[in-house]
This record gives C-alpha cells, sequence and structure tokens, in this order.
C-alpha cells in the first residue's frame, strides 16, 4: 500500500482491545522496517502511539533510515532510534520486541521469516506476502515459531464499517452485499503498469471489508476485468468480482480507477440486503438500516477515543503482545483475503469461476516446496489441505 494510493484524513477502525495503562514497561518497543513513504507514515502512527515506543528503523538502501528519522522524529527524540540496513542487526542493538514491516510485496516473506525465527512478532502491511503460496509459507512459519504475525488490513478497523454488521444483525444477517467503487487517481509510477491494478491494489480492501460483514468462509470467486478507451492504465482499470462464501451469502464488487465525475468515498458505497431489510453505507459516515416493516434508523456515530485505520492496526498488535486477543488479521485468518484476490485474477485470466479450496491446495503445494528448501519449518507438513490448515491455525 502506498501512502500516495488513499486520503490518511479520514480515519478507518473498529472498537480495539483493551491494552496496558500507558507506560514505558507497557509500550512495546518496535522497529520499523522499509523508510519509503509507507514506512514514514508508519513511524508517525508509532510515534503518537500509547502501546508502541520507536527504537529502530531499516530500509535495505544506505542512508535511507536515518534520512526518514531525520525527516520524521523530533529533533530531541532521534538519538534513541537505532538506523541501518539489516533488519536483525538493528533490532537487536535496539532491543526491540516487535518488527512493522512496511517493505515492497516481494520482501515482505524473506522480512517476516527472519523476524519470527529471531523470536520477533510481525505486524505487515497488506498484502501479506507477494503470492499466495508464499503467505501460506508464512502462516507455517508463524506456527513454527510460536510468533505472532498479522496484516495490517487498515480498513477492517472501521467503526463505520462495523455498527453495518451490526445494524445488519439486527436485520437477519447479511445475505446479498452489493459495493460500488468508482475512482479516477492518476498516481503515475508502477500502478498504471499492472496487469490488474484495480484488483491487486486497491479491491484488497473491500474483499476484507466484505469478509467483517458476511457470515461464514469464501468459497468461489467470478470475476471479469476491463480497461474503456479513455484509461490511462496499461492494465484493466476496472472489473467485476463476485465472492460466495458458504454460508449462501454473495458478495458483488464493481468498481474502476478511471471513472472521473460522479465518484464514491474511497470505502466504495455499499448496500447490505438482509431478511428483515437493508442497510446502507456511504463509506465514509454512518450507515443506516431500513427494516422492511419500520422507518429509516441511522447507525450510531463512532466513540469519541475510536482508534482508526493504521492507529487501531498498532493498538491491536500490541495489545495482542501484552496479553491482550488475536487480532483477526492473524495471517491464517488474513490469507483468505488474499486468496481472493489471487482466485479474482486467476478468474478474469482464465474466464472460469475459481474454487478457493483447489487454490489454496496449490499455494500449499507451492509453500512447502518453499519451506522445504529454506529448512527452518515444516508445520506445514502437517496440514491435510490448504483450507483446513488455515482452519485449525
Amino acid at each position: 500500500m502506498s501512502a500516495a494510493s488513499e486520503p490518511t484524513a479520514v480515519p478507518a477502525a473498529a472498537a480495539v482491545p483493551a491494552v496496558p495503562a500507558p507506560g514505558e514497561d507497557a509500550l512495546v518497543p518496535v522497529v520499523v522496517v522499509g523508510a519509503g513513504g509507507m514506512g514514514k507514515a508508519w513511524i508517525s502512527t508509532v510515534l503518537r502511539s500509547d502501546t508502541a515506543r520507536l527504537v529502530g528503523v531499516v530500509d535495505v538502501i544506505d542512508g535511507a533510515a536515518a534520512k526518514a528519522v531525520a525527516e520524521v522524529v523530533p529533533t530531541t527524540e532521534q538519538a534513541g532510534i537505532a538506523t541501518g540496513t539489516d533488519t536483525l542487526d538493528v533490532a537487536q542493538r535496539a532491543q526491540a520486541e516487535a518488527v512493522i514491516d512496511v517493505t515492497i510485496p516481494a520482501a515482505h516473506h524473506p522480512v517476516t521469516a527472519d523476524a519470527l525465527h529471531a523470536g520477533l512478532p510481525v505486524l505487515g502491511e497488506k498484502p501479506c506476502a507477494a503470492t499466495l503460496a508464499e503467505a501460506v509459507s508464512l502462516a507455517g512459519h508463524a506456527e513454527a515459531t510460536g510468533k505472532l504475525f498479522t496484516v495490517s488490513q487498515s480498513r477492517r478497523h472501521n467503526p463505520h464499517l462495523h455498527e453495518a454488521r451490526r445494524l445488519a444483525d439486527s436485520l437477519g444477517s447479511a445475505g446479498i452485499v452489493n459495493t460500488r467503487f468508482s475512482k479516477a487517481p492518476r498516481f503515475g509510477g508502477f500502478r498504471e503498469e499492472m496487469a490488474h491494478p484495480l484488483i491487486i491494489d486497491m479491491a484488497i480492501h473491500a474483499f476484507d471489508a466484505g469478509r467483517v460483514l458476511i457470515d461464514g468462509t469464501p468459497v468461489s470467486v467470478t470475476a471479469t476485468s476491463y480497461n474503456p478507451s479513455w484509461s490511462w492504465y496499461a492494465g484493466d482499470a476496472a472489473a467485476t468480482v463476485v465472492i460466495t462464501y458458504d454460508s449462501g451469502a454473495v458478495h458483488t464488487f464493481s468498481g474502476s480507477w478511471c471513472s472521473p465525475g460522479v465518484e464514491t468515498s474511497w470505502n466504495g458505497e455499499w448496500t447490505l440486503s438482509c431478511g428483515g431489510g437493508s442497510v446502507a453505507w456511504d463509506g465514509e459516515t454512518p450507515p443506516t438500516a431500513c427494516p422492511a416493516d419500520g422507518e429509516q434508523i441511522v447507525g450510531r456515530a463512532p466513540a469519541a477515543d475510536a482508534r482508526w485505520e493504521l492507529d487501531a492496526s498498532l493498538a491491536e498488535f500490541c495489545a495482542a503482545l501484552r496479553g491482550g486477543p488475536t487480532p483477526a488479521s492473524e495471517v491464517h485468518g488474513n490469507v483468505w483475503t488474499q486468496a481472493i484476490v489471487e482466485a479474482a485474477v486467476r478468474s478474469v485470466d482464465s474466464g472460469q469461476r475459481v474454487q478457493l479450496a483447489d487454490l489454496l491446495d496449490e499455494a500449499l503445494e507451492g509453500a512447502r516446496a518453499l519451506d522445504s528448501a529454506d529448512g527452518r519449518s515444516r508445520a506445514l507438513q502437517a496440514w491435510k489441505t490448504g483450507r483446513a490448515g488455515l482452519s485449525i491455525g
């Protein structure tokens, strides 16, 4: 995720588990790995946190970590922060307890696996890894080390999203979920060269949010993508994706990154159909419920102290390290979101419906090959199927 891909002024998170009372001993000392735009956003997040303490910054480019510290960290606090190009070296020098991995996706697997085997829990930026096989492999490394690896799906932490879920449950639960997304950003750079920019870089947020709203486990994905004649993207900048769940619910995402004019919010616009009525959410303000036999109900506004986006992801991670509940985006749970993304791409390319069970079994085979070459984890040998391993984990 890039800091330029979405606005950061509008928050997004649900209630976060209680954390220990503020104090030096309660704060989790963390190292941020990756000093680019998003890395700097995470540095700022840690600096304002009452659950974590910044003790180090790492970047593969020599001098980049020190530069980021000089730009973001107040001068009076810079002396206590270690920097360098090697994660484990900086973590050891800084006496860190955890790592925040904000590297490019291709680096997620080695950075996270190395940290876990060094005894360091990891909070990673989405996606979990560059490929589904690497994501499944990291689930195995987390099992082998017994260390927490969770992925920051920041939009999952949105009070409005969870209020929409509450309203839907009051109407009998969501059985049909529709998401409309329409924006026209001109990013430049790698997104405009990707084969599937919308599905891979943006729709992942909606897919993950859908999992918050819908009971059950995703089963299959059918997708089509297209690129209008006026598009400034090389790859398909628009797509329709249909996700079916074992509960019988269906989530349909229809989105575009090249639709100037009438645009939705960055969270999209949502309609949830339930047995007793429907719920509507514009992605920015409290959702509303429309009971079949009653008047419209406006959802509750977030609490004044609600945590949003990166702040919520960090607080939830630190709470887990201090004895709180395991985050919902722990790697075993988050792999399902990445599986939906990979299934959507596979469906577009093949023109066929993709079964997630088959995709996960294929990823498990690839992950076992990766782990065999690596030699540090045999946890996946106990998995009977990809789906079963993720469910047990």
